[in-house]
């Protein structure tokens, strides 16, 4: 192994992001706040147009944030109270907080000790008769198995709701992930691969109804001002952040590109016991690059003293917060979850990080396991 000279490395970085496409983030917000249209503007109407098209699906509506799109997904199709929606215990605590917030009842599953994905033997098992829907979450940008959870949403009635917040630009068959539900929801939370300049989110959709009940829901349920039809909140992407994504979305595809080169060097040169699988057919965001280690926490100690910045997503199941206690569930009910979140580190992964910083990681991490071989 060759000697580095000790450098840091940060989990993310939004500036350097920022100063590849400066002269158009600038110009894009300075036309905004020059029109003083700053809600529910032209800008916004662009971007759902051309997010839409990118998607290749007929209708985007944009919205406050990821969190707020799964809640208004799940009110849109008319799921609330008495009603349960299946969804994997290991994923962020926005997808069951949604769930939750409607009032229905989130019924957790195990996942795939390999993909990370939801198992699809244990949803057709948790299906009862109050299930309404399906939720998976494509986690770390990776598809969940949607072939197999179309066919048991479509055998039992169930709606299909995809959690797509953290795969911009992923796809399954060459389809991009968020169309193939009755609704797919986006987060553009910053660090995302398609990330705004604070808060934001947008839901994609093929039913006209859905759409023009979603276009309601996130603006008070108005069908024109002043004029409230039915129920809804103050959930908007406003102008400048929709200007900002604009931009943005023309880089994506590139972006992905280069976080998929530098994922699969960290696939051959890193001496990691496990990273995620990625089956055929399938091509991950790599939002996250994630890494098992069962020295994990002696492992993210070592690289903070190299200076190389990691994350755990996420190292509390949500069966085990505090927060979702009432539903019964235990430590032992989902052992792969359990196991996962004892092992998984996140380590660096974006378009910016230079050759030398990762070969610096991974020559870091192999020095590491072979330093702490059994």
């Amino acid at each position: 192994m060759n000697n580095y000279k000790k450098m840091s490395v940060p989990f993310v970085n939004l500036k350097a992001q920022y100063k590849s496409i400066k002269p158009e983030i600038d110009t894009a917000i300075k036309r905004v706040i020059s029109g003083q249209n700053f809600i529910l503007g032209s800008e916004l109407e662009a971007f759902e147009k051309e997010f839409a098209n990118y998607l290749d699906t007929r209708y985007v509506v944009g919205v406050n944030s990821g969190t707020d799109g799964l809640i208004l997904a799940l009110l849109a199709l008319g799921i609330g109270k008495g009603d349960e929606v299946i969804t994997p215990a290991n994923s962020y605590v926005a997808t069951t907080t949604a769930i939750v917030f409607v009032g229905a009842r989130p019924i957790l599953v195990d996942c795939d000790p390999n993909t990370y994905q939801i198992d699809v033997k244990r949803v057709e098992k948790a299906i009862t008769k109050k299930t309404k829907a399906i939720l998976p979450v494509h986690l770390y940008g990776a598809p969940a198995p949607l072939d197999k959870l179309q066919i048991i949403a479509k055998r039992n009635k169930l709606f299909l709701i995809e959690d797509a917040c953290q795969a911009h630009g992923a796809t399954f068959r060459n389809k991009k992930l968020g169309t193939f539900g009755d609704i797919g929801v986006f987060s553009f939370y910053p660090s995302k691969n398609l990330g705004a300049y604070g808060d934001g989110g947008a839901l994609a959709t093929n039913d006209p109804k859905l759409y023009n009940q979603l276009l309601k829901l996130r603006n008070y349920g108005q069908t024109k001002k002043y004029h409230h039809d039915s129920f809804g909140i103050n959930s908007r992407l406003d102008e400048i952040q929709a200007a900002v994504l604009r931009v943005k979305l023309k880089h994506l595809d590139k972006w992905n590109r280069e976080r998929t080169q530098r994922a699969n060097i960290y696939k051959k040169l890193l001496k990691v016991k496990k990273t995620q699988e990625i089956l055929d057919n399938r091509k991950s965001s790599y939002y996250l690059f994630v890494i098992e280690s069962e020295n994990r926490d002696e492992l993210q100690k070592y690289l903070l003293e190299k200076e190389i910045h990691t994350l755990i997503h996420y190292p509390i199941p949500i069966h085990l917060q505090k927060a979702y206690s009432y539903l019964g569930y235990k430590k032992g009910n989902f052992p792969y979850t359990e196991k996962i979140a004892e092992e998984i580190l996140s380590i660096p992964l974006y378009p910016d990080l230079k050759k030398t910083s990762q070969e610096y990681i991974i020559d870091s991490i192999n020095k590491f396991i072979v330093a702490n071989k059994k």
